[in-house]
């Protein structure tokens, strides 16, 4: 089954830092997910952090993810072993995780989502192809499929961010813009202590030669040239009930204005 290869290809193409487009799931039915993958999209990001997931919804969401060939990542609600475990049985591609801070919660975290770290085993869910994959093989093909993301979110990680990338195992940084905006006691994510963290990251992303990750509200917002000449390669565009949001305040707004008959 050519979807059971889709994670190590995901893989692959963040390392090699290709143009990736994605969007945060927060509705916990399969259906967004269909239409994002349907549409093009290169990943979604099932958010167990900010929406109401559970393990049955999110299994269905990643099933949905399969059906629809697009790679899924779960944001998980804590860098906690179960809820990564949990995430990864279930079939995820792999994982973004919060509040990335210091470079032991690196090493935990990636630990966590690798065989060759502390990973618990079983083959038996869907990760494992049900035991179709046996044990040898679902420990390599776990460990080289994995994708392990980190959200640099909170100022203190700036500190540490040249060596919270060294960590061996980890793939890329998400630059959580938002939480970094409301640490700073900032309005705008637009605000000159952000700018500068974000450009912080972003050099010690290029430095490591690890991928930068980021989320725009809108594909045509200027700040998405500015953090893709900064060298940001993944993007996540919005969510799905953004877009839905989006779409129905312009249809409002469009059939308000007509102009009645004469």
């Amino acid at each position: 089954m050519a979807t059971q290869h889709m994670p190590l290809r995901f893989r692959k193409r963040l390392l090699d830092r290709e143009r990736l487009v994605g969007s945060f799931v927060k509705t916990p039915t399969g259906h967004a997910t269909e239409i994002l993958g349907d549409v093009g999209f290169d990943f979604v990001i099932i958010d167990q952090e900010h929406a109401p997931f559970d393990r049955s919804t999110t299994d269905n969401v990643l099933l949905a993810a399969r059906a629809a060939a697009t790679a899924a990542l779960v944001r998980v609600p804590r860098a906690d072993p179960a809820d990564i475990l949990a995430a990864l049985d279930d079939g995820a591609a792999g994982v973004l995780l919060p509040h990335i801070a210091t470079v032991a919660a690196a090493r935990d975290a990636v630990a966590a989502c690798r065989y060759s770290g502390k990973r618990g085993f079983s083959n038996s869910p869907r990760a494992g192809r049900y035991g179709g994959l046996g044990l040898a093989d679902h420990v390599a093909a776990g460990d080289a499929s994995t994708t392990v993301i980190a959200m640099i979110e909170d100022p203190e990680a700036l500190d540490q961010i040249d060596a919270i990338l060294a960590v061996e195992g980890l793939d890329a940084v998400f630059i959580g813009r938002g939480d970094l905006t409301v640490a700073y006691r900032e309005t705008s994510t637009d605000a000159p202590p952000v700018r500068q963290a974000v450009e912080r990251i972003t050099a010690a992303a290029r430095t490591a030669g690890k991928p930068a990750l980021a989320m725009v509200g809108r594909a045509d917002a200027p700040e998405a040239g500015w953090l893709a000449r900064l060298g940001v390669t993944g993007f996540v565009v919005a969510s799905d009930q953004s877009f839905m949001r989006q779409a129905a305040g312009n249809a409002l707004d469009i059939l308000r204005r007509l102009e009645p008959s004469a």
